[in-house]
């Protein structure tokens, strides 16, 4: 399996682009809002797959990850 780097960076560096939280960062977005995305069908592409990711990472307990590089970001 190839495994994208990126992925948690871009979760903490990105905005939102759109929406009721556009320009939020998406690891700052609340797990209501990600979880509305789920039940409506997230974006197509790379945001859709970074929304998924942090709702899986939020619902699992596991911000702590993200921690580091937001300090760092």
């Amino acid at each position: 399996m190839d495994l994208d780097k990126t992925i948690l960076l871009d979760i903490v560096k990105i905005e939102m682009p759109f929406g009721r939280f556009e320009g939020r960062k998406i690891c700052d977005l609340p797990v209501s809002y990600l979880e509305w995305f789920q039940r409506k069908g997230f974006p197509k592409g790379r945001l859709g797959m970074l929304l998924q990711t942090t709702l899986v990472i939020k619902s699992n307990g596991l911000d702590d990850l993200l921690k580091p590089l937001r300090n760092k970001y």
